[in-house]
């Protein structure tokens, strides 16, 4: 033990350590010890295939790592299953983005060549994002590793496809969507963001088709005009009563359209009178579907106008605004043009702004009773919240989780990309066939894919299914789901939704939300804004057990995470704290014999002392409150074992006064606190316990 070096290496350490982990077989429950057969299990959120781990992936990994090794201690069956997700429309964008610096597009690709491309890209970086979870630590069973491309995952989103549509609750039909014109794709409300834009409100007439007689319409986009199929109005507007009924001239096709009433027309905005274009703006499809208006698409696919736009046929919205203005100018129609600031909605990836169409999409419906029950899919995860069934932690999460439960519309799972799991549906004379292989000549196969939510809203089970035979028995419902806050609704939700449909069992019993990595300016860290911290090189410089404990430590569940090199460094500072005090304790051994010898006095105070921390640190841990779990731990090995009680004892040490009781409480001390900080620091913890004589059995599986 004097040749122990000064300070910890973690360079010389931690590939070694997780080396001794992976072959000892502990990260497969499997293998460990039979001391508790209760079963625990976490499915880690997959992680994009897509590129590498930021530091936002480093908090998810500290987080269920520690509650995995926890629970390992704890001598439960513990299994904590990986794996990577296709994510399709965000990898396609990824990928887009590198073929637009080669000069190339998708559009120029066949989609099978696309698809090869895209799978070898996501395969180098899943091998490349496994080995960046073991460099932070992560104690995975990687033999249950999963994709969500994997075939038998692809089985089961197929038959849960099947499954829904013969239960009718999966149905095609020309709805209103957000589409993306830049990347051809529907966006669900949730990827659509809005941005804050200086515009005008333009004033235009619509002349009354038998008189001189003209209605003023306000509109910010009139370059849609042309797909007009109404002029509407409120019936408590008496500013119009003479109106309803007439056919009005659209002024730039000139083709006649009625003036109809309708309760949602704002009275105050603009003039009072709106005109409805019911393929291109999700208000005006609602008044179409009720007045049973029809359709007249007037924007392509590509984002330009069509034929049925007459003199604008060809341009994209922005020129077609231009020349609308002109030709109705031109023909006298045109009134006048305010400034007006409004919410323009835009791709949450590109920022182009969103152009609503209606095209045919699969949709599931969250509100249709279930196979004549009563309840509905938005039913059962409702439920199951509101009974306790599913706990969310923090609480609060759960306001969230109704509100949007309340406002559910039905889910648009169609994706108009090439990367993904094609929908399995064939099309010929108006008859639709759910299939996956041709159902003959003449079929015609649906070009979309399922949106990702779509699979990753299965992958609780599909996971525990797709690996040994008895996985689902054992560990279905599975103990915790840890994940950001933000997608409370895009995952969680649609997780509980999928799995009570499918299995009549909840995903999961508990629902850990952590929250969102910040600078120390509580801005959004982003590579763009330059103030983004690279986990990978934060472990190089530091170690893997400094950047978890800046993470974990003083970081309440559910809130941001406020990140600094300050915090690095104060984690470096703690983490030679527990090198140097267990080197003092390690160095001072050489002549313990380890046979048990009677405490009394202050020798056994301190023990005693300890085994409260220990209950104290569990009870935290139980509830999963990391943050009080470190911070008590913080402070007892800092202020109390370290500055105290190593001091105190030294001085007994080194004058051999009780220094066999000495001895024997600095090291019971030691254990435990190891034990207690293995979760939060595993490499330099496993390590001193490595270097403690007589020690047979790895920190991993010791009892705590």
């Amino acid at each position: 033990m004097e040749n122990l070096p000064k300070a910890y290496q973690p360079k010389e350490v931690e590939s070694k350590i997780y080396e001794i982990w992976e072959k000892s077989g502990f990260f497969n429950p499997d293998n460990l010890p039979e001391r508790n057969k209760e079963p625990f299990c976490i499915i880690m959120p997959p992680t994009n295939a897509n590129g590498s781990l930021h530091l936002g992936h480093g908090l998810v990994i500290s987080i269920e790592d520690a509650i995995i090794r926890y629970q390992r201690m704890q001598g439960k069956k513990t299994l904590w299953l990986p794996g990577a997700d296709h994510a399709g429309f965000e990898t396609q964008v990824v990928y887009e983005k590198k073929l637009e610096k080669e000069g190339r597009s998708r559009f120029q690709m066949e989609r099978e060549e696309f698809y090869k491309e895209v799978w070898d890209f996501t395969q180098k970086n899943k091998e490349h994002m496994i080995e960046q979870v073991k460099r932070l630590g992560g104690s995975c069973d990687w033999s249950r590793e999963t994709f969500t491309l994997d075939p038998k995952v692809i089985d089961i989103v197929y038959d849960t496809f099947n499954q829904m549509y013969k239960d009718g609750l999966i149905y095609r039909s020309n709805r209103i969507i957000n589409y993306c014109p830049k990347h051809r794709t529907a966006l669900s409300d949730l990827e659509t963001q809005y941005i804050e834009q200086d515009s005008f409100l333009y004033y235009i007439k619509y002349q009354d088709s038998e008189s001189d007689e003209f209605l003023t319409i306000a509109t910010t986009r009139p370059e849609t005009i042309p797909g007009d199929l109404a002029i509407a109005v409120n019936p408590k507007d008496k500013r119009y009563k003479a109106w309803v009924n007439k056919k009005v001239i659209e002024p730039i096709t000139k083709r006649l359209i009625p003036v109809i009433q309708d309760e949602s027309v704002d009275i105050s905005f603009g003039t009072g009178a709106l005109k409805v274009t019911p393929n291109h703006d999700a208000t005006d499809f609602e008044i179409g579907q009720k007045h049973n208006l029809g359709f007249l698409p007037i924007i392509n696919l590509d984002g330009k106008l069509n034929e049925n736009s007459g003199p604008l046929a060809g341009l994209k919205p922005k020129a077609a605004r231009e020349e609308s203005i002109k030709i109705l100018t031109e023909n006298k129609t045109f009134i006048k043009q305010e400034p007006y600031k409004h919410n323009v909605s835009v791709c949450y990836k590109c920022n182009t702004p969103i152009e609503p169409l209606v095209i045919p999409q699969w949709f599931i419906s969250m509100t249709k009773p279930i196979n004549n029950s009563k309840k509905s899919l938005r039913d059962l995860a409702v439920d199951a919240v509101k009974n306790g069934d599913v706990k969310f932690n923090p609480k609060r999460f759960e306001k969230i989780f109704f509100h949007w439960m309340k406002e559910l519309k039905d889910w648009n799972i169609s994706r108009q990309i090439y990367w993904g799991i094609p929908i399995p549906a064939w099309y010929k004379e108006g008859e639709i066939k759910i299939q996956r292989e041709c159902p003959g000549d003449g079929w015609e196969k649906d070009s979309d894919v399922f949106d990702t939510w779509f699979s990753s809203s299965q992958w609780p089970f599909a996971t525990l299914m797709v690996n040994q035979e008895n996985d689902l028995k054992t560990y279905f419902p599975t103990s915790v789901m840890g994940t950001a806050y933000d997608i409370i609704f895009f995952w969680v939700a649609r997780m509980i939704i999928m799995s009570l449909y499918k299995t009549d069992k909840i995903p999961f019993k508990k629902v850990l939300f952590h929250g969102l990595v910040r600078d120390k300016n509580h801005q959004k860290m982003s590579k763009s804004k330059g103030n983004s911290i690279d986990p990978i090189e934060t472990c190089d410089q530091y170690g893997a057990d400094v950047l978890r404990w800046s993470m974990l430590y003083g970081t309440k569940i559910g809130d941001d995470l406020s990140f600094s090199n300050d915090k690095i460094i104060g984690a470096r500072n703690f983490v030679n704290k527990v090198w140097n005090a267990s080197k003092f304790v390690l160095m001072n051994l050489s002549d313990f014999d380890f046979s048990e010898v009677k405490l009394e006095g202050k020798y056994e105070k301190y023990i005693e002392s300890n085994k409260n921390i220990v209950t104290r640190y569990k009870k935290n841990f139980d509830k999963l409150n990391l943050t009080a779990s470190s911070t008590l731990l913080y402070k007892y090995f800092w202020f109390t074992f370290a500055d105290k009680i190593i001091e105190d004892l030294k001085q007994d040490i080194k004058n051999d006064v009780n220094k066999k009781q000495a001895q024997y409480t600095l090291l019971y001390i030691l254990e435990n606190n190891l034990k207690m900080l293995h979760p939060f620091i595993p490499f330099v913890t496993e390590y001193i316990w490595s270097l403690i004589p007589n020690r047979k059995n790895l920190l991993i599986v010791e009892e705590l």
